[in-house]
């Protein structure tokens, strides 16, 4: 499989476990992500739910020889954005990744984020909550992206470093301001917070007062 996508042009890694997998997908930056559900150590469902957890939001496309609905609503509630049964031809899979990864780049026609009363637009770049319209620059918009994809999870701050910075990480300073200029934004306008600082791990999105 990574010979085929090497000769389409892709930059390839791969696991041969699902630990391996986990560590992989967590400090890589990829345009997608490739589980197979029979991984040793680890299965695919169990990666793609510790990712998840993780507020690591890269598409995951999920390879298995289960047909049934019920494992297929599983593999959908562990994260998977799509499916592969098996077995496949190999460009039934090109298609499927080209087809996750340009939704996930905002090249679809619509591809509109929602979580409590934040709603972000992905292709015209823009947030709003309640209505009204959040006046972000680049990096606290994808920070405030990045949480509205967790859905509540908590996103962790080595997360957002390599989000947004990659390998040149800058001082924690840094994105302790973006994240200060965030909740101004986000909150301060408004009846309650929802930006809230799980300490010692990161950021999360809450719905309710507290």
């Amino acid at each position: 499989m990574s010979d085929f996508l090497e000769v389409k042009g892709a930059i390839a890694d791969f696991a041969t476990d699902g630990e391996l997998g986990l560590e992989l997908a967590t400090d890589g930056n990829f345009d997608a992500i490739i589980l197979d559900v029979m991984l040793p150590k680890l299965d695919g469902m169990q990666v793609a739910t510790k990712l998840r957890e993780n507020g690591i939001s890269t598409p995951i496309l999920m390879l298995t020889a289960l047909n049934g609905q019920e494992d297929l609503l599983n593999s959908f509630d562990s994260g998977a954005d799509d499916f592969v049964s098996k077995p496949f031809q190999f460009p039934e899979l090109e298609a499927r990744l080209i087809a996750l990864i340009k939704r996930a780049q905002g090249l679809v026609a619509k591809q509109v984020l929602t979580y409590g009363d934040i709603t972000i637009d992905e292709k015209k770049l823009c947030a709003t909550r309640q209505g009204r319209a959040l006046n972000l620059s680049a990096i606290p918009f994808q920070i405030l992206r990045a949480l509205v994809k967790a859905e509540g999870g908590v996103v962790s701050r080595e997360y957002l470093i390599h989000l947004l910075w990659q390998d040149d990480s800058p001082d924690n300073d840094v994105l302790r301001s973006h994240i200060y200029l965030l909740r101004s934004i986000v909150d301060k306008p408004f009846e309650f917070s929802m930006l809230k600082t799980v300490p010692k791990q990161g950021f999360q999105l809450v719905l309710n007062k507290e």
